[in-house]
């Protein structure tokens, strides 16, 4: 696949400002012949991300990146990415936490503190358009990939920095996600009222923070089409915590409200969570009174839409358990399997409580097919599909999840075939 610069697409074109864009050469040496582009193209194509990020959320943004057709050149220490020895689980021997967030990426491990490879990632951050990276605050100083002297010799990257807890008071602070999590309350949010502090089942804020760096980055490059110039951006799990918590975090800076545990329940709605039914729980959500009336209606009960402690929002959240004791008493006369084909033919919110391979297999069956195989037929790998579809343009799923340093010569090629 060939690359050039400037970037084909228009809201990536630097204006007439005086900052000259790099000219590229033909490459070609970073696909295969089978992996040259068809004639409808990622939205990103074009775009060329440096990605110094390892673990989570940085290579969780990049993937994304990647699967719209940028060329993201993955960039390790000669140990690889942590996640490459998180197992189990792992397919043909290879992590699955690895293999989640790294698909579509050309790999190079390189030694910082060798004055060659320090100059190959110099050279690779040159020839792109954006980096990424999560080193801990000020990690990168000594090698001069401070931000400060990144825009000095970069001016037109668009450089993305990952940290957990920000660059000033919580700069000595890991950038785990189980600590953002204990940090910003959510472990005081989640599980049974009586309960111990529970984390998310999945690293949350980290993906979160990911789809913030991506944002991030695709609003700087929309800057740089006006202005002509890089920037950089910096976004953290405790901002992206406190941003992605929306309604318990506005609810306590608005109004004073400091929300604990509740178990499934919703502190505004309902009923909002799982009920009992005669073998197992089916989740309704009822998010208005049109919907509420709908419910008891298909429960045989229509007469507690009219109820004084039930016919308002605010009035069932106040007798909520009265109400649960109630609802429960009639779903209990059927199985969850029958009240979700009713209560789904009513346009009534619900849902079985499915495990993860059910809840796969359920989108399957809606034909969402969330399944897709990453790299050539003949060595592809199994993954999750990406979460955004376009009516024009294409995602791609051309490589699977690079081995540690698979593509140094490659990269090293295209290096010196870039080379003004």
């Amino acid at each position: 696949m060939s690359w050039t610069k400037p970037i084909v697409h228009d809201f990536m074109k630097p204006s007439a400002c005086g900052v000259a864009t790099h000219q590229w050469e033909e490459a070609g040496v970073l696909m295969n012949a089978e992996e040259q582009p068809t004639a409808t193209k990622g939205p990103l194509s074009g775009l060329v991300v440096a990605d110094l990020s390892r673990v989570l959320a940085g290579p969780y943004c990049t993937m994304l990146l990647a699967d719209m057709g940028a060329t993201v050149i993955k960039v390790e220490s000669p140990g690889g990415d942590d996640t490459r020895a998180w197992r189990p689980p792992e397919h043909d021997g290879v992590s699955t936490y690895f293999m989640s967030i790294n698909r579509n990426k050309r790999a190079i491990a390189l030694d910082f503190n060798d004055q060659q490879d320090i100059q190959t990632v110099y050279d690779i951050i040159g020839r792109a358009d954006v980096l990424v990276e999560n080193f801990k605050p000020g990690g990168l100083e000594k090698f001069g990939l401070d931000p400060e002297r990144v825009a000095q010799r970069w001016p037109e990257l668009v450089h993305a920095t990952i940290t957990g807890f920000g660059t000033t008071g919580g700069a000595s602070m890991p950038g785990y996600d189980l600590l953002a999590q204990a940090v910003s309350g959510m472990m005081t949010l989640t599980g049974e009222p009586d309960g111990e502090p529970q984390r998310a089942g999945v690293a949350i804020f980290d993906v979160m923070t990911g789809l913030h760096a991506a944002l991030g980055i695709m609003g700087a490059l929309r800057d740089r089409s006006v202005t002509g110039q890089g920037q950089h951006i910096g976004v953290n799990l405790l901002s992206s915590a406190l941003s992605g918590m929306v309604n318990q975090t506005v609810g306590y800076a608005a109004g004073g409200s400091v929300p604990m545990r509740m178990g499934n329940d919703h502190p505004s709605l309902f009923p909002y969570g799982p009920l009992m039914a005669s073998d197992s729980y089916i989740v309704i959500c009822c998010g208005n009174e049109a919907q509420f009336g709908r419910l008891v209606t298909s429960l045989g009960s229509p007469e507690l839409a009219e109820d004084l402690r039930f016919n308002s929002m605010v009035n069932r959240n106040a007798h909520r358990e009265t109400l649960r004791e109630l609802l429960e008493e009639d779903l209990k006369k059927k199985t969850s399997q029958e009240w979700f084909d009713i209560l789904q033919a009513q346009g009534i919110p619900c849902s079985p409580i499915l495990n993860v391979g059910e809840g796969i297999e359920f989108a399957q069956n809606l034909g969402l097919d969330p399944i897709v195989q990453a790299g050539p037929a003949e060595s592809s790998t199994p993954t999750i599909k990406h979460p955004v579809t376009y009516s024009r343009s294409t995602i791609s799923y051309d490589q699977s999840p690079p081995a540690i340093d698979a593509d140094r010569q490659r990269i090293l090629q295209w290096l010196e075939s870039t080379i003004n």
